[in-house]
């Protein structure tokens, strides 16, 4: 739902904080020599802990001192008194591959005006599977982020074997795994898997292990985009857990829900199933987006991925078949009746009725006179549609948010505004987490929230040099005021930046001054070091 407008001045908010302790302030030299201070704030340090009062230091892009210091020479000095000073947001997932190599896009200002200065792409088994030309076209223009990438499994798929679902050949599985080999020597930090689009669904769980264990093999982990997140979705929580158990590298499982009414409850279950597999030894971690909606194609939404095999012409074959049609036609109808009637979904852009953008298949269905299902295959007919699906307890979002291995991600995109309705999350995600769920509502502590956004995802995926507000580590670096900081983009008018961002440093660059987007491009293209090829 739209987030409740941010009353400020109703709710007394009280800064938690502690005091730099006597040992911090021995650890700094006399004088420092800095480019940037950040004076009078209270430091949010990523590791969960309470906020603590310090000024930092920022020079040659990295935070070279944090407690009470004088400085040398002409620094900058910002005056953060009453805000909150804390590690750069880093977003586990994040799909804008095609962005941060767009011209218009690359700056990322969506998420810098949030309060994030990494970025993970590659998820859900879609992206560039050549991370070294990946890398060569975002370094070559610069980018407003930092940007980690995974291996797409599904593209990797595609390219190899296409569409078609089946088995890989010898050869072919030969081929993927050496693909997937050279991806990780060239920088990629793991693998995705979007285990409800085709092609990734056409792998079966024997072939993910397989390419996993090239993964493990580089020091990598496996995310994945689970291949149910309704009533099986317990079933695909565990086909995840066995292929990192049997790969032997860290499982990470992709905006963790209960999707669908009939299902709602059963992520708590699923929760209790990471956290045995976690007791057991395994690595298993989970990200979230604060929202009930959740954000895809509508093909993918109402069309089971096995009927979408060979692409549209051949989907199209099955579905108006007159004898093997007529049950094809009936899941989907009843799938449009699971969600609410089409009431459930809306329009989120549509290349050919711009002006459906934001509206209900419901909605659109009784102005055009016609069932929602002839909406829905003529949406798809001519080329599909983005939509936004409300398919979440809030309940079940607040509950999975509180658990200290779960960590925060949109599952968004750079954007700029536009006609179209897009989903919140790809301006608000961060602000609505420390700002809505942790300080207004208090659903969580608010130095818990910011680990969830900084230093736990920095864990997940093995970043060791950021994440954190720590002496040494690049400055990456969001200054916010926690009495205004708030998601202030809604399901109706999402193209929103969030109020209450003060300051955004990206590797001691500033990206955000005072609130507004400096067009810094200061992010860097982080390449994880190979396991099997550190040392040579």
């Amino acid at each position: 739902m739209p987030v409740r407008p941010f009353l400020l001045g109703l709710v007394a908010f009280v800064l938690p904080i502690t005091l730099a302790t006597a040992d911090d302030a021995k650890k700094q030299p006399a004088e420092v020599k800095a480019d940037v201070v950040l004076v009078g704030s209270t430091v949010y340090d990523g590791s969960g802990k309470p906020g603590f009062a310090a000024d930092v230091a920022i020079r040659g892009g990295r935070i070279v001192a944090i407690g009470r210091f004088k400085t040398a020479g002409g620094a900058l000095r910002l005056d953060c008194k009453g805000m909150a000073v804390a590690p750069g947001f880093i977003d586990l997932h994040n799909h804008s591959d095609n962005q941060m190599v767009n011209r218009a896009t690359r700056n990322n200002t969506n998420y810098l005006m949030q309060g994030c200065t990494t970025v993970v792409t590659g998820n859900c088994g879609s992206g560039p599977v050549n991370m070294a030309d990946y890398a060569k076209k975002m370094q070559a223009a610069g980018i407003g982020t930092n940007v980690a990438h995974l291996l797409p499994q599904g593209s990797l798929r595609r390219s190899v074997i296409g569409t078609a679902n089946r088995k890989p050949t010898p050869d072919e599985l030969k081929k993927m795994k050496e693909l997937a080999a050279q991806a990780m020597r060239d920088g990629a930090w793991g693998m995705s898997t979007g285990l409800i689009y085709v092609p990734s669904s056409y792998a079966t769980t024997d072939e993910l292990v397989e390419l996993a264990k090239v993964v493990a093999a580089h020091g990598g982990i496996y995310a994945s985009h689970i291949r149910n997140e309704n009533i099986a979705l317990l079933a695909a929580v565990a086909e995840a857990i066995k292929i990192g158990k049997e790969a032997g590298c860290p499982v990470h499982i992709s905006h963790f829900k209960s999707s669908g009414r009939e299902s709602w409850g059963l992520v708590r279950r699923a929760a209790e199933v990471v956290e045995a597999a976690r007791k057991a030894g395994q690595t298993v971690t989970a990200d979230q987006y604060p929202y009930i909606a959740s954000s895809t194609s509508l093909d993918a939404t109402i069309i089971p991925a096995w009927a979408r095999a060979g692409g549209r012409k051949e989907m199209f074959q099955r579905i108006d078949d007159p004898k093997t049609g007529r049950s094809l036609r009936e899941k989907i109808k009843d799938t449009l009746k699971k969600r609410d009637d089409g009431r459930a979904i809306r329009i989120a852009a549509y290349r050919q009725r711009p002006d459906w953008a934001g509206k209900s298949l419901a909605d659109i269905a009784k102005a055009e006179n016609k069932p929602v299902f002839d909406v829905a295959m003529q949406i798809s007919r001519s080329g599909g549609a983005g939509i936004v699906n409300f398919s979440m307890s809030e309940d079940d979002v607040r509950h999975i948010m509180r658990i200290e291995w779960v960590a925060t991600a949109s599952d968004g995109s750079a954007k700029l505004p536009n006609a179209t309705k897009p989903h919140p999350r790809n301006y608000g995600t961060f602000a609505r987490k420390i700002g809505y769920y942790a300080i207004r509502e208090k659903v969580l502590p608010l130095a818990q929230a910011i680990r969830s956004s900084s230093g736990l995802p920095a864990d997940i995926l093995g970043l060791k040099d950021r994440g954190y507000v720590k002496t040494g580590l690049y400055a990456d670096v969001v200054v916010f005021d926690p009495r205004r900081f708030i998601d202030k983009a809604t399901f109706t008018e999402p193209h929103q930046y969030c109020a209450g961002l003060r300051h955004v440093f990206v590797n001691g660059r500033a990206a955000v001054y005072d609130g507004i987007p400096t067009g810094e491009r200061a992010g860097k293209v982080l390449k994880h070091a190979s396991k099997a090829t550190a040392g040579r």
